[in-house]
């Protein structure tokens, strides 16, 4: 009997928090009556930005910073699950597959563990499994080979968002002919923005096709804002015009567009679960594990069709050809 669940993500965006959900809503499905808990090396988005998805899912809190980043964390587990009461778990889901954190998780105290590390080698019972790109197909099919369940990924269902972000949404974007830019980079360290050149060139061409640029960009970034602002007049920030400030938001957005352009970036992830049509750029990051899966979504990959990681040789007629591929272009 499963009963007690508990995943650990060791990804830090917000990004890497969204990606899960598909995994997290299967595993609620199949185990109707079990407790979903939450571990995570980095902030946990579910209880902050990711608040208003309502997604049911508890915090384990061992009071140790970037659990599974140090090999001291072997000495102090034990101590902090007594000190915090953390009972036994009957699933353990490791989402990542780095040795030392695996290692670490392993010492809370469980049933069965699943980990895709040294191929499935480190899990409880061990596991010769082949790895999918996907990492939720992967777990979830290592789970079913376990368990002997059927689990199948299901998608996150936006219902659950509160209907005033849906009102919001319609006021913010009353219209239609609405396409949406997502442009600024979570990771500093990977070099994967779009040059403003070619935005704005791209911009231009769907204005003479009546389409309206609208830009989601945080609050805090002003000034890219404010340049944005200043070389496509006609373009729209949503947020900058709402008192409501949630990735619910953005999602309810999402659903007011006729397509979307983005990086691979959180923003991304956001528009996914609204499904609405989209152009997902990629440059240095893997686009088959990092990108969302469902029907109208183009993968433009800079090292597939440029060979070379630089996103910025993805150009401008790129984007167009492949936005002609939808019916509202």
């Amino acid at each position: 009997m499963i009963k007690r669940i508990l995943f650990y993500n060791s990804g830090g965006g917000i990004g890497d928090a969204i990606q899960i959900l598909p995994l997290i809503n299967s595993l609620r499905a199949e185990f109707k009556n079990s407790k979903l808990y939450y571990l995570c090396a980095h902030e946990n988005h579910f209880n902050t930005n990711l608040k208003e998805l309502n997604c049911q899912i508890e915090t384990i809190n061992l009071d140790i910073q970037y659990f599974g980043f140090r090999w001291w964390h072997l000495f102090s587990v034990k101590k902090k699950l007594k000190k915090y009461k953390i009972e036994k778990f009957d699933l353990i889901v490791d989402l990542q597959s780095k040795l030392r954190n695996t290692l670490i998780l392993r010492m809370i105290p469980h049933n069965y563990f699943i980990s895709s590390c040294f191929n499935f080698f480190l899990s409880k019972p061990k596991l010769k499994f082949k790895k999918n790109l996907t990492i939720n197909k992967t777990i979830l099919n290592a789970i079913n080979k376990v368990l002997n369940s059927k689990c199948i990924l299901q998608d996150y269902n936006i219902n659950k968002i509160n209907s005033r972000y849906v009102t919001e949404s319609e006021r913010l974007l009353p219209d239609k002919n609405y396409v949406g830019f997502s442009i600024t980079q979570g990771n500093i360290y990977r070099k994967k923005e779009w040059p403003i050149s070619y935005i704005k060139a791209l911009c231009d061409k769907l204005k003479e096709r009546n389409k309206i640029s609208v830009f989601f960009i945080e609050k805090k970034n002003v000034d890219l804002k404010k340049k944005i602002s200043s070389i496509i007049p006609d373009a729209l920030f949503p947020e900058y015009e709402s008192g409501l400030a949630s990735p619910a938001l953005v999602i309810c957005l999402g659903k007011r567009l006729d397509f979307a352009i983005s990086i691979d970036n959180g923003i991304m992830h956001m528009l996914s679960l609204s499904k609405v049509p989209m152009i997902v750029l990629f440059g240095p990051t893997n686009s088959e594990k990092f990108s969302p899966n469902y029907k109208n979504l183009i993968i433009l990959d800079s090292k597939k069709i440029k060979k070379t990681s630089d996103i910025s040789a993805i150009n401008v007629e790129d984007v167009l050809k492949a936005a002609m591929q939808y019916s509202n272009f």
